[in-house]
């Protein structure tokens, strides 16, 4: 067989695994760059017998990115939205996951860079999803805290608690500094944070921090659009702005936040916010590799892709989710940087795949929308569904838990998250208030330690 730019197969070419000890083989070699939900779909629906499968991702695990919130705000452990992705696909002696960063495409080589060495392919996906996008005030804004990872989301709990501890022995100014939290974004990720900051508010700290009078926590909302979930319908962001307000959440709309030193949040109409901790929610970028021409590279960092989900100008170069561009007639501005595109496109682009390899003509890929949906808190949730149908509160909450235990990965992460739902609706606790990493944001919340003094067994 030919790969389809009309190579050799990878049998038949010099190996340059350069210590990856991945063997040559007579199949193709399917690199794919990128374990998120478009990666995984892809690989659990490919005919695997058929490829030599290399999975590239910094992270040995998939994390299930629509909860992070619930990490960050200690209603979920770590390991209930993460999966090891080597345990998602069945033993084979034609799979292979590699734990490194892939810096760059040499398409002209068929390989890749990476930060274990370098890699032939015969077809390859990028499917490495966004990362955080400060519209250039990187500098001005490094002291924010992004949520995109679970290191980032255990980051910003922990400071969170470190703020609350501080606050209980700071003079009234610095405790309100501590006492004020800034989201940055509104779009679902920052309503959800606010939603589940706001519980913890009313429900949880109070019964650890009897010393602080949580009527005076503050959790600011900031959106630089006139109003909230710009991707979903207009009633959904009425309704989304409706029930924060019930929660007391200060939102603002039409603001941009022009700097932040750590101590203060400048704002685009010189409102400033005494604030210790702002999250940035704001938006993403796509994460590209290096290597790929510009004329494959939209507006946003994402490549360009054709309905077969080629990047613009090659034949055997792929991509799919946040990071692909497909523009159509009904999405004349690509599909929208969610995890149900990511999934279906990954499932697609199998199928084509597998129609490939056994000699059958490719089909152009459709999204179909089953809907969009966001939850504010307890019973309070937003869902824009297929035929014009737009439901809140109670039903949308429930409908909101459902289609995310659906697809988590795992039984394990599916039982473990409802068992805390559960436990968390009826007791109003969570059970996961540990600091279990300083804050590298504020050198000041570093753990002062006496160089003179002689550890105990106890530090050990």
């Amino acid at each position: 067989m030919e790969s389809s730019n009309g190579t050799a197969p990878h049998a038949d070419t010099p190996d340059i695994a350069n210590g990856l000890n991945i063997p040559r083989s007579r199949k193709p070699r399917l690199v794919v760059i990128g374990g998120g939900f478009g990666g995984i779909h892809l690989l659990k629906e490919l005919y695997q017998h058929r490829f030599q499968i290399v999975l590239f991702d910094r992270h040995n695990y998939h994390t299930f990115q629509p909860l992070l919130y619930q990490v960050a705000t200690a209603g979920l452990e770590a390991d209930s939205i993460a999966g090891p992705l080597r345990k998602l696909f069945e033993p084979s002696k034609d799979f292979f996951f590699r734990w490194g960063t892939v810096y760059r495409v040499v398409p002209e080589e068929n390989k890749i860079e990476t930060s274990l060495g370098e890699l032939e392919y015969d077809l390859l996906v990028i499917a490495n999803g966004t990362k955080v996008n400060y519209f250039g005030k990187d500098e001005e804004l490094k002291k924010a805290f992004p949520l995109k990872q679970i290191p980032q989301a255990l980051n910003f709990r922990s400071h969170m608690l470190q703020c609350l501890e501080k606050a209980t022995m700071a003079e009234p100014e610095e405790r309100q500094r501590l006492l004020n939290f800034v989201i940055v974004g509104g779009g679902p990720t920052g309503v959800e944070l606010a939603g589940a900051l706001s519980e913890l508010k009313t429900h949880v700290l109070p019964n650890d921090y009897d010393e602080l009078d949580f009527s005076s926590m503050n959790i600011y909302l900031v959106e630089g659009l006139p109003r909230l979930l710009n991707g979903m319908s207009d009633k959904a962001g009425r309704l989304a702005l409706d029930y924060l307000k019930e929660l007391d959440v200060h939102v603002m709309l039409e603001k941009l936040v022009s700097a932040y030193d750590g101590d203060v949040v400048k704002l685009s109409d010189e409102t400033e916010i005494p604030a210790k901790t702002v999250i940035w929610a704001a938006g993403v970028t796509g994460n590209l590799v290096d290597g790929l021409p510009k004329e494959a590279i939209e507006k946003g960092n994402r490549l360009k892709v054709d309905q077969f989900s080629r990047v613009k100008g090659y034949g055997n170069i792929y991509a799919i989710g946040d990071i692909a561009l497909m523009q159509t007639e009904k999405f004349p501005k690509g599909h929208p940087q969610l995890a149900p595109v990511a999934i279906q496109q990954g499932e697609h682009l199998a199928k084509n795949l597998n129609r490939m390899v056994t000699g059958r003509p490719m089909t152009p890929f459709s999204y179909f929308d089953k809907g969009s949906m966001a939850t504010i808190g307890r019973n309070r949730a937003v869902a824009d569904l297929p035929g014009d149908i737009h439901i809140g509160g109670f039903p949308a909450w429930m409908a909101w838990m459902g289609v995310h235990l659906i697809f988590l990965v795992g039984f394990r992460n599916k039982l473990i998250t409802l068992t805390n739902w559960i436990y968390n609706y009826f007791t109003y606790d969570r059970s996961t208030r540990l600091i279990i990493r300083p804050s590298e944001k504020n050198p000041a919340f570093l753990p002062q330690e006496n160089p003179e003094e002689e550890p105990t067994q106890a530090d050990y």
